[in-house]
């Protein structure tokens, strides 16, 4: 087994361009994209892939979505920025858009993923001793093993990644890793009456796309109120039409007391995150306690505000939840002896590979390229299949055809 790239000399220049001029904090595919277009991008030398990545799920819209293009244009032209020490025009319109949109009280408007989970944090240790009534530094934070939710030195401090970790401390203290998906764990951690907040992914992606058993986020619902303790749903991937719901929680018809947005937020247009809460814990922070230059400039609510009207206009959870399915069921009749698991829900999606040769999974991301869909391996042996959630049928058909070709390569 052995998949050999020839790279043409226009995509090397700008490799090499990336490898002498910038930080070598990533190991992407070789491949130098240009272009985007609903499912698909175009690389340097014009060839077409299916983007089965979707920027990590930033871009369930569909690359380029003309009704959020011609939103991000139109305001472009006429207002970007203020900061936050000046009302605008449209901040209001977008907070009132979306509370109404998600039922919360309240919207705290930031800009990256990471950022808004770090501004969870600091509601929860807020509401913690403020409403909760937690002794001065004395809060904690309930987080899960293989946890993924950003690389901020206030976030890897929970993280049990070694790669995430390593030579970067010393640490934020205050946080206590349980497993994932065990409620008797987190009902064991919940004792402690210092506990404000319990933090989770609906599904962890970074891990794997890990699917918890069913009534998971009602037994967290249902602890969390017994125990007075906030529940806060990581839903930056896992949200935004992704998995077949508007939000992952809403699989089992449940509120978090807090939800954490981002990426698809924008449809992948720029950076916009949000934390959604009720006024009870929202109106803990006051003016000064906390802020973002960026955070709910006119720009991103513009943007915002059509990128979510766009999954429910074109109904991407439905199409998500039947997509998915197809392509699981699909999947599973390739009948491969080098696909150990398939999992997943909506178009959040993964294989675990079964192969002697660690790259393995690499390889077959390679020979994916190749044959045009691009994905990419997490955690060494498992490939995330994400598409914008705009496919069809047909292509997910298309792209089954590529990937059983494909693991041809591992043969």
């Amino acid at each position: 087994m052995h998949t050999t790239i020839q790279l043409s000399a226009n995509t090397q220049h700008y490799l090499d361009l990336e490898d002498k001029y910038g930080a070598h904090n990533y190991h992407p595919l070789p491949v130098v994209i240009k272009k985007g277009l609903g499912v698909h991008m175009w690389d340097v030398d014009d060839k077409r892939y299916y983007d089965f990545l979707s920027g990590y799920s930033a871009v369930n819209q569909g690359h380029c979505h003309p009704t959020i293009i011609e939103a991000l244009v139109e305001q472009a032209q006429t207002l970007t920025l203020t900061s936050r020490a000046f009302h605008n025009n449209l901040l209001g319109e977008y907070e009132s858009f979306i509370t109404a949109y998600f039922g919360y009280d309240k919207v705290l408007p930031v800009n990256t993923g990471v950022e808004a989970v770090e501004t969870a944090i600091k509601l929860s240790r807020k509401w913690g001793y403020e409403v909760k009534g937690i002794p001065d530094n004395k809060a904690k934070i309930i987080v899960c093993s293989a946890n993924f939710h950003g690389r901020t030195v206030g976030v890897i401090s929970f993280s049990t990644d070694p790669t995430a970790t390593r030579n970067f401390g010393p640490f934020v203290p205050g946080f206590e890793s349980i497993p994932y998906n065990d409620l008797a764990a987190l009902e064991q951690a919940l004792q402690d009456k210092n506990v404000a907040a319990f933090i989770f992914e609906p599904i962890q992606g970074e891990a794997g796309v890990m699917v918890p058993d069913e009534g998971y986020y009602a037994g967290i619902r249902a602890l969390c109120s017994e125990y007075n303790v906030l529940m806060v749903a990581d839903e930056i991937q896992t949200g935004l039409c992704r998995t077949g719901n508007m939000l992952a929680c809403d699989h089992e018809h449940v509120r978090p007391d807090m939800v954490i947005l981002g990426k698809a937020l924008s449809g992948g247009v720029l950076p916009v995150s949000a934390v959604l809460a009720d006024d009870e814990i929202m109106l803990t922070i006051k003016p000064g306690e906390h802020g973002s230059t960026y955070g709910g400039n006119p720009l991103a609510c513009k943007v915002a505000i059509a990128a979510l009207k766009v999954l429910k206009e074109e109904r991407m959870a439905t199409n998500a939840a039947e997509m998915g399915e197809l392509f699981r069921d699909e999947l599973k009749k390739i009948d491969s002896p080098h696909i150990d698991t398939i999992r997943g829900r909506g178009l959040l999606n993964a294989i675990v590979i079964k192969h002697a040769n660690p790259e393995a999974a690499w390889d077959l991301c390679l020979e994916l390229m190749k044959n045009g869909l691009l994905a990419k391996p997490t955690h060494g042996d498992k490939i995330r299949f994400a598409p914008p959630l705009v496919i069809n049928r047909e292509q997910i058909m298309d792209c089954v055809n590529i990937i059983r070709k494909s693991l041809q390569v591992l043969d």
